[in-house]
């Protein structure tokens, strides 16, 4: 919609597309559609000449002439979306017996997440959380699965904010213990299925809704593919 605005004040435009039926409704002037999981409008991380081949590809598209658009390309090649295939990912050995698994595993991830932003040099981590804050965060999960309410489980911020937080330092300490770069929405799959944390947002999730708090209080603590159909209503 935006690139119908720009195009009509003189400004010529690209749009990558990752789902073709809202861009055949939108019908931007030129745009590229490239069946890619959602996420990932470049294709593969760290590709980065595959990567260039699809720019190259939409910056064509400015060869079209006003008479020609709407135009709607399709990119030639197609990336499987693998996102429920979780990724193979050992987690580190707990340290202290004395707390519960989920403190003693976020603690012991710390490491890991420690050496990819090193190496990359960016993070989604610390809206709301700080490294030193963590374990604080998820003794509060473990308190309201156990059905302390939120406002009283001595969370350092909003629940919703503390959730996005510890997936997001989940899946970037994934990436340093992983053997290779994942596919897109397979380190979601691992925090959800395989880690103490993950499962126990789910638990949070689950009570916070029994409790009878209003929807937006728990409805994205998780992402809507790891939810029961019953909770998107």
């Amino acid at each position: 919609m935006l690139a119908n605005v720009f195009e009509a004040h003189g400004l010529a435009t690209v749009s990558l597309v990752a789902v073709r039926g809202q861009a055949e409704r939108a019908k931007a002037p030129r745009a590229l559609y490239c069946e890619f999981p959602l996420g990932r409008p470049l294709g593969r991380p760290l590709d980065a000449h595959g990567q260039h081949r699809v720019l190259a590809a939409a910056f064509a598209l400015l060869d079209t002439p006003a008479n020609k658009v709407p135009i709607l390309a399709q990119y030639p090649e197609v990336i499987e979306d693998i996102g429920g295939e979780a990724l193979v990912c050992l987690l580190p050995p707990r340290f202290d017996a004395t707390l519960h698994p989920a403190v003693d595993e976020a603690n012991g991830l710390r490491a890991a997440y420690e050496r990819t932003f090193a190496r990359t040099g960016r993070t989604s981590f610390g809206k709301i959380l700080t490294l030193e804050t963590i374990r604080d965060a998820v003794a509060g999960l473990v308190a309201i699965a156990g059905g302390t309410p939120p406002d009283q489980a001595g969370l350092p911020g909003g629940l919703t904010l503390c959730a996005a937080d510890l997936r997001a330092y989940y899946e970037e300490a994934a990436l340093s213990l992983a053997e290779h770069v994942p596919a897109a929405r397979q380190a979601e799959a691992w925090f959800f299925t395989q880690t103490e944390v993950g499962k126990l947002l789910l638990q949070v999730q689950a009570a916070v809704r029994r409790s009878g708090a209003p929807q937006a209080a728990w409805m994205y603590l998780t992402p809507l593919t790891r939810q029961d159909k019953s909770l998107q209503v």
